[in-house]
């Protein structure tokens, strides 16, 4: 699953990810490196990020569509 900070910051406050990182006093890095899918937050973390942004975590999740996983499947 992919997290979608940087599209739910802009969607649900119009922040950007620096103010973000100010919100939740975190270094720019650990949030950019978020968004970009270097690394994921801790749960700990998701929790502060969904309070922050007024969002459950499932707003942050991108499930992969489905099709991908069927093409997927079949090419197995």
């Amino acid at each position: 699953m992919k997290i979608k900070i940087k599209e739910a910051v802009k969607q649900y406050k119009g922040w950007s990810l620096y103010k973000l990182a100010k919100v939740l006093q975190l270094p720019q890095q650990t949030v950019y490196s978020w968004a970009s899918g270097r690394t994921q937050p801790s749960y700990e973390n998701m929790d502060r990020l969904c309070e922050a942004l007024s969002c459950s975590i499932g707003d942050l999740l991108e499930a992969e569509p489905v099709q991908q996983k069927l093409n997927w499947a079949i090419n197995q």
